[in-house]
């Protein structure tokens, strides 16, 4: 395929980002690559690169529990192509991967005929998924509508608050007042439909995206 793209690898793994890097060449005649190998580096690209064609992701880097990264990235950018590229193989995560909107997955196991025959098929603009996903059950749709509800902001002070830290500590790391953050616990539990902290967790070990 010769058509020029912008694509971005975001896996916090050198090694794998490295042999990805090498088949999305092989794959893809003259296509730009970016790299990232955090949600906070990721997400300062796609601010500074609005042309991105493709997003490969991995489920598990630093600043994403498990699907929150992908249901932030789908909130902010709902039109961005987003195939993730992932170990856990399981089809409960890969049905999730497919209720949160993403492309398509393609399994770290593929070996390298697979992987570009797979990027091959999504640049022209067909997903890539497993076949016998089944549907997703109602009850987790709609805790993930509740999720990507949230803000990117909103995102972060979850994120803390699921690593069990206090309003004050939150409020020191995002450097911004306790009020502030009182404020935006209120939205939180009011979009996630809970009334503590505690049942905020909860929710989120439900759809697997605690640490």
């Amino acid at each position: 395929m010769d058509a020029h793209y912008t694509i971005v690898i975001a896996d916090d793994h050198p090694l794998f980002r490295n042999d990805l890097f090498q088949s999305v060449h092989m794959a893809i005649s003259g296509a730009t690559l970016l790299e990232a190998d955090s949600l906070t580096s990721l997400l300062a690209l796609l601010e500074k690169e609005p042309d991105v064609d493709l997003l490969l992701l991995d489920l598990k880097m630093p600043g994403a529990n498990g699907m929150s990264g992908l249901i932030q990235l789908r909130s902010q950018y709902p039109d961005l192509p987003i195939v993730v590229i992932s170990a856990s193989e399981e089809t409960s995560v890969i049905r999730q991967v497919h209720s949160h909107g993403a492309f398509g997955f393609i399994p770290k196991s593929s070996d390298m005929r697979a992987l570009i025959q797979s990027l091959n098929q999504v640049l022209d603009g067909e997903p890539v998924f497993p076949d016998g996903l089944g549907e997703v059950d109602a009850e987790y749709h709609a805790l993930t509508e509740r999720i990507a509800a949230l803000t990117p902001q909103q995102y972060k002070v979850l994120g803390m608050l699921a690593d069990g830290l206090l309003n004050k500590q939150i409020a020191y790391e995002l450097n911004v007042s306790e009020a502030t953050i009182k404020a935006h616990m209120t939205a939180i539990f009011r979009k996630l439909d809970v009334k503590n902290r505690t049942q905020a967790v909860i929710l989120l070990q439900q759809m697997d995206l605690a640490p």
